[in-house]
């Protein structure tokens, strides 16, 4: 059987994909995968060496790649960001919005109560992952309306559909990216192009540096946390960060072409399960 028309479905070959917080732990793997599957990959993060090193790493495997210094809450940052990308892909076809994260003194303990969490340690988090997806798409989407086609793509949160205990600023913050992912879909389908789509996909629980000391011990046995979140998850496991590459690279390629507006869970069923 010919099973070109399938592969066309999802060939993104060509294209130049930007990736904010691309060297991070989930979105490196995406970038690694975009570049496999043919496309030009701009690394924008805060830290240039692990920028370089992922970008390095892709182009000597013959993929096309460059590393980009971006602080995604800096607009004229951002700005000069994709003045660089442009100049070297000459154009913006999709858009990661990676950037996001948590950090301790956001989160309630025994030893620090909801009532006395710092306003600014809340609004770090706030801005990181809401300003840190809203104006990338900015920046990039302006870019986009010009050409009248792109894709954006947001990572929202399991938080965003029920909020975890401990981390208010984070689920706040995601229910945020997935609110404005539906608002710029329409936005950006009625004033400039049906062919600019906005989705997003919702992680469930992924071990990373962040949440490590909330998930697993010291020798990686469960904590309690970590078990009450596997025994809420019907696959029994957390995701591995190649778990999303699949519902990314379907939301980022021409097999979703009448997909937009959308927040899609990856999280092992844990938003199906009521725990009964």
């Amino acid at each position: 059987m010919d099973n070109s028309p399938f592969q066309k479905l999802y060939d993104i070959s060509g294209k130049t994909a930007v990736v904010t917080g691309g060297a991070g732990v989930l979105c490196a793997v995406m970038c690694r995968a975009l570049a496999q599957a043919g496309a030009k990959v701009a690394v924008l993060d805060l830290n240039p060496d692990a920028a370089e090193h992922l970008a390095a790493e892709i182009r000597s495997t013959g993929g096309e790649a460059i590393s980009v210094v971006c602080n995604v809450l800096d607009k004229a940052c951002i700005e000069s960001s994709a003045q660089e990308v442009l100049a070297k892909f000459g154009h913006v076809d999709i858009l990661i919005n990676g950037a996001g994260g948590n950090k301790p003194q956001a989160t309630t303990n025994p030893e620090q109560s909801f009532f006395d969490l710092p306003a600014e340690a809340l609004r770090w988090v706030f801005d990181l992952n809401l300003m840190g997806a809203i104006l990338p798409s900015q920046v990039f989407g302006k870019i986009m309306a010009g050409q009248k086609n792109g894709i954006i793509l947001n990572i929202s949160s399991m938080n965003s559909f029920r909020p975890l205990t401990r981390i208010p600023a984070y689920s706040a913050a995601k229910a945020g990216v997935s609110n404005f992912t539906q608002w710029l879909a329409v936005h950006m389908a009625q004033e400039y192009s049906p062919n600019i789509r906005v989705n997003a996909i919702a992680p469930g629980f992924f071990v990373g540096e962040q949440n490590r000391r909330l998930l697993l011990n010291d020798d990686d046995s469960l904590t309690p946390r970590g078990q009450s979140i596997i025994s809420h998850t019907p696959m029994a496991r957390f995701g591995n960060p190649n778990d999303l590459l699949g519902t990314v690279l379907w939301l980022v390629s021409p097999a979703s072409a009448f997909v937009t507006g959308i927040v899609v869970p990856v999280d092992g069923g844990f938003s199906a399960f009521t725990g009964v």
